[in-house]
């Protein structure tokens, strides 16, 4: 089984990252991914998740959005882990404006595994514990061993 701490890093785990708009923050998502996998572009990152949320929001509720999609070019799961600085619109399910981004990139040749991943990150942003402990974590490295030590039990 795939586990959330192999596919992402401390590198792609941002508290205060300026949010603004739907866009602006996937744009920022794509730029933060491509700077620690050179391997893909930036603009297809960041077209294919606006393709993924015109089919419909990945906005889940409780300020929560996993954007996902699957990429071409990308060869294993990517995560990536965004705390806004202010909410934004997302057009989520509730209607509220959302600051916790919990990214997913999967090959274009996605797998059950692939789906596993994506419900095990919904499963764990649906606990008000998980939420508030990621959302008060006051540096990267915080945010990060926030999801290291969900994953791990504690």
């Amino acid at each position: 089984m795939i586990r959330l701490e192999n596919i992402l890093t401390p590198g792609r785990s941002l508290v205060n990252v300026p949010g603004g708009s739907k866009k602006r923050a996937l744009e920022t998502i794509a730029n933060v991914i491509v700077r620690e996998v050179p391997e893909l572009f930036e603009q297809d990152v960041y077209e294919s998740l606006i393709a993924r949320e015109k089919l419909g929001s990945t906005g889940f509720g409780n300020g929560i959005a996993i954007p996902h999609c699957r990429l071409k070019g990308c060869s294993q799961p990517i995560s990536a882990l965004v705390h806004l600085d202010h909410p934004i619109e997302y057009d989520a399910i509730d209607g509220a404006p959302v600051d916790l981004l919990f990214v997913l990139l999967v090959p274009e040749a996605a797998t059950d595994a692939h789906l596993e991943l994506l419900r095990q990150i919904a499963g764990m942003l649906d606990r008000k514990d998980v939420r508030d402990k990621l959302r008060s974590a006051a540096s990267n490295e915080a945010l990060y061993q926030v999801v290291l030590d969900i994953q791990s039990g504690h």
